[in-house]
């Protein structure tokens, strides 16, 4: 695996935005349409980091980072937030959700962050199991109704 964030473009922003369409209808539930997060993105161009996931020259999936502490505990900061996570169906289960995570916590770790914030969605087992496999730990708190979950990075 050749894991490597790229800036959504012109050449690549419709590949991005389809990239939705390729989940299961439970697991819409649990991300936000990709066209949104790049709303989102575009409203908060200050603070948030929207990549697109390429194994090689495969378009993979897309995240997007915040880049800010407006969510965590005052003692982990500085933090950044795990906002947006998908990896399109046909590419699930092949290990890239842990070598993207493993890529997201280098960056952080490069860039001096304490922790790493992810939130979700807890009517389904996925992606809050895959993000306790991981190391992630829950923090106990509830934000409109997603699950706040941590891990330590420094």
């Amino acid at each position: 695996m050749d894991i490597r964030f790229e800036q959504i473009t012109y050449d690549n922003i419709k590949a991005v935005v389809g990239l939705y369409d390729t989940l299961t209808d439970q697991q819409k539930k649990a991300v936000a349409p990709n066209v949104n997060s790049l709303a989102e993105a575009y409203l908060n161009y200050n603070i948030a980091w929207p990549r697109a996931i390429y194994d090689q020259d495969k378009l993979i999936g897309f995240l997007m980072l915040g880049l800010d502490n407006f969510i965590a505990d005052e003692k982990d900061w500085p933090v950044y937030f795990l906002w947006r996570f998908m990896i399109a169906q046909p590419y699930q289960n092949q290990g890239y959700g842990k070598k993207i995570i493993d890529k997201v916590i280098s960056k952080c770790r490069r860039e001096g962050i304490n922790h790493l914030y992810v939130s979700c969605d807890r009517s389904v087992d996925m992606p809050y199991a895959f993000y306790i496999k991981y190391g992630f730990i829950d923090t106990g708190r509830v934000e409109d109704d997603e699950t706040i979950l941590k891990i330590k990075v420094s």
